[in-house]
């Protein structure tokens, strides 16, 4: 145990890398202050936050700054063993987490080793399961989620074990603000996704909305909370940020506004909240906030946003423009990140498992069984560090392997029915 460290406390380090995922790791853990003794590596990837968006991040989170610090994947493992931590959190895209657990698994003693997503996870998707085999927790954040990926889990025939956790940056005061709102700022704020929607032609409809709105009440400002400015990366590639689009449009009114702050910040002057399907939603909400879930492209798996079917959130742009927000349902709060937080049970769970480690009890999980062996392991490594992966084995594997798989992605195409041009 490391010095001055609270032996009744968990010890437990988190893996991340954008901007997503650090903000989630970060209020995880630092919402529970009195159960874990938490730190956060920030892992050197492609698409690692910049110090801007690390420090909007953690803006709220709880974490103290001298328990977050940047490291490249050489020195991962030299950095957990002088932790000892009882559990390893990564938090990470898929095939990050696929890398990265494998890496962890090979500690002596082996941590406990959790996952999770960062927001809202409907529908429960094959591909997010399949990537965290290896991990002993998976961390949900409602009573649908935990029931729709333990359903999905059975099916593919796939051991796993789901917590429970309120979202935790929409956790402060969210239930006395959910039954009682106060009404305070008068910002209309628009919470920009990377890919929902995804298509320029319908991100360009955005844009126009949100000059239109400015434009029907210049006293008051329309704000886009964007996660990313010029330069940084995102969890997910934007093709057409909104920037660029607005910057196309011409003259724009003066109270149309771009904005990187935290979120939290934004929602402290937001009257009311826009989104296609953003977890900002979900925060607005446990402040109090009024919202409309933009149903202009439709209610399908594909935008994120068939959870707020039965919320009563959904609105189309001229709701948006006219400025009317609505609150959900309260018969949609419970299964919908709303529920009693006497039901959180992930801190629970990783003081079980960390006590069948401590025993010896706790076996080690076996990553999904792929073809490849070592070789492919190399090569999804190198896949998701580029640059930062030096290693010969990741340099021969991606080699060899970028023109296979190049090839192998054609013929699946030749092979695939023209109905089927979105999976």
């Amino acid at each position: 145990m490391r010095p001055g460290a609270n032996p009744a406390r968990l010890r437990v380090v988190a893996l991340a890398d954008t901007d997503s995922y650090v903000k989630w790791a970060a209020a995880l853990l630092g919402s529970r202050a009195d159960a874990v003794t938490p730190s956060l590596l920030v892992v050197q990837t492609p698409l690692v936050v910049s110090d801007a968006q690390l420090s909007a991040a953690l803006a709220g989170s709880g974490l103290e700054d001298h328990a977050v610090r940047r490291m490249d994947y050489a020195g991962l493992l030299t950095a957990l063993r002088a932790a000892q931590p009882d559990a390893v959190l990564i938090a990470a895209r898929g095939p990050l987490v696929r890398v990265l657990a494998r890496l962890v698994a090979t500690l002596e003693p082996r941590p406990v080793i959790v996952t999770g997503l960062p927001g809202i996870s409907i529908p429960a998707t094959r591909k997010a399961v399949f990537y965290r085999t290896q991990c002993d927790l998976f961390v949900l954040h409602s009573l649908r989620e935990v029931r729709d990926f333990t359903a999905l889990a059975a099916r593919l025939g796939v051991s796993a074990r789901f917590a429970l956790s309120r979202l935790p940056f929409a956790q402060v005061g969210a239930a006395a603000r959910v039954q009682h709102p106060v009404p305070g700022g008068t910002d209309l704020v628009f919470a920009a996704q990377a890919i929902v929607p995804r298509e320029r032609r319908e991100r360009e409809r955005v844009v126009r909305m949100l000059r239109d709105a400015a434009r029907a009440d210049p006293t008051r400002r329309v704000v886009v909370k964007v996660r990313a400015m010029a330069g940084e990366r995102q969890t997910h590639h934007e093709r057409d940020d909104y920037a660029g689009l607005i910057a196309a449009l011409g003259e724009t009114p003066p109270n149309l506004v771009l904005s990187s702050a935290p979120m939290a910040r934004a929602l402290e002057c937001a009257e009311g909240l826009v989104t296609v399907s953003s977890t900002a939603a979900i925060e607005a909400v446990a402040r109090g906030i009024p919202v409309i879930a933009l149903d202009t492209f439709g209610v399908d798996e594909a935008l994120i946003n068939t959870v707020f079917e039965g919320s009563g959130l959904f609105g189309g742009e001229d709701r948006a423009i006219a400025r009317d927000f609505r609150h959900p349902r309260p018969e949609w709060l419970c299964e919908n990140y709303f529920h009693a937080a006497s039901e959180d049970d992930w801190v629970e769970r990783l003081g079980a498992l960390t006590a069948l480690r401590r025993r010896g009890h706790l076996p080690g999980r076996e990553p999904l069984a792929r073809r490849g062996g070592a070789l492919r392991d190399a090569f999804e490594r190198k896949q998701v560090l580029g640059r930062e992966d030096r290693t010969l084995s990741g340099a021969l594997a991606f080699a060899v392997g970028a023109p296979a798989r190049a090839v192998l992605l054609v013929l699946r195409g030749m092979r695939r029915p023209v109905h089927a041009a979105h999976p």
